[in-house]
């Protein structure tokens, strides 16, 4: 039943977070129909989105004015930045108002194009299926990296990456050292210096803009004259905030052996816990080799027929953040809409 349900759709969205709903609201605006004419699949459990896991007292660096899809808007004060737990409830919202009905537990394994023909097929946990369009809207935010060297930790606390924290009783008294100094890292190192001793280690002192710049300046950028690549900047606090709230900021780390951590200046600490807020690496990891290419069209691949929504790296810079993928949505419910 669960694998006729999927067959012969025009289109399956693989991921029913900000991505792939805003790929569902662009196909509907097309004329296309959810459930008829395409699909959402996740392999979650039910309404469980990545938003969920995300520490408790996270907020947007975007306002709320900011952090919606077109036509749905986002209610209460438009100048706040929302919680996590409020976009998970705004994310609920749009699925029901475009009568997608996801089906949860389901996840894609594998993508192949037998012949020269249109026809996809795309493995499932609940088996294969053949359609002409599949969209990869995993996240670009969808596994933890964490560095090699931390498999060498022994701490006398706790070691955690930023996907696991979720608030500060989850640390053991004692200091505690954050390693990344981007927007994860500055937050918790600002929320965490309320009770404890708190050490930043950054690999790249990030430049520092004001919020309210966050929705044009996402992400990382490259410099037009060296041509090096810039990080994405720190909003709101910046690392002069966190020296005033005695957090101490050191080099990056370089290595790790039993409870010692050494720095790039040549220094070590023993520091009692650890948060790795080091980043994500997307959730892509299923795609075949032949879909990525060295310079991909924006959302487009090496395999006719199979899109990427909300990944910067198969887009623009930004297209992760909620108000970026719209952009993302509208390009790729073109081209499914204009295939053969």
């Amino acid at each position: 039943m669960m694998r006729a349900s999927l067959s012969h759709r025009r289109a399956i969205i693989v991921g029913a977070g900000q991505a792939g709903l805003a790929v569902a609201a662009a196909l509907r605006a097309e004329g296309l129909q959810p459930q008829q004419d395409f699909v959402v699949i996740d392999a979650a459990t039910e309404g469980q989105r990545s938003w969920a896991s995300r520490w408790h007292s996270m907020e947007l660096l975007s306002d709320a004015r900011h952090s919606v899809l077109p036509l749905r808007r986002f209610p209460g004060d438009q100048r706040r930045h929302p919680r996590v737990d409020e976009i998970v409830d705004y994310l609920t919202y749009v699925e029901a108002g475009l009568g997608v009905e996801t089906m949860w537990g389901v996840g894609a394994t594998g993508l192949a194009r037998r012949g020269t023909g249109t026809t996809l097929h795309l493995s499932t946990t609940a088996g294969e299926v053949q359609t002409r369009n599949v969209v990869c809207a995993t996240g670009a935010a969808a596994h933890p990296r964490v560095p090699e060297w931390a498999s060498a930790l022994g701490l006398p606390g706790v070691v955690l990456h930023s996907s696991q924290y979720l608030y500060p009783r989850q640390i053991p008294p004692g200091d505690v050292l954050i390693v990344g100094g981007g927007n994860s890292g500055v937050q918790l190192a600002r929320e965490l210096s309320a009770s404890r001793a708190v050490t930043l280690a950054t690999r790249t002192p990030r430049r520092h803009r004001p919020g309210i710049s966050y929705p044009t300046a996402a992400g990382e950028t490259v410099s037009l004259l060296s041509r090096r690549r810039l990080p994405e900047p720190v909003f709101g606090e910046g690392y002069e905030q966190l020296r005033s709230a005695s957090v101490t900021i050191r080099p990056a780390v370089t290595g790790a052996e039993g409870p010692a951590v050494m720095f790039a200046d040549g220094t070590s600490s023993t520091p009692g816990s650890m948060i790795l807020a080091t980043g994500y690496e997307p959730g892509d990891t299923w795609l075949p080799d032949e879909a990525r290419v060295s310079e991909p069209r924006r959302t487009a691949t090496g395999l006719p027929g199979l899109f990427v929504a909300g990944m910067p790296k198969y887009s623009v810079r930004g297209a992760d953040t909620i108000a970026g993928v719209w952009r993302d949505a509208t390009t790729i419910a073109h081209h499914i809409i204009n295939r053969p």
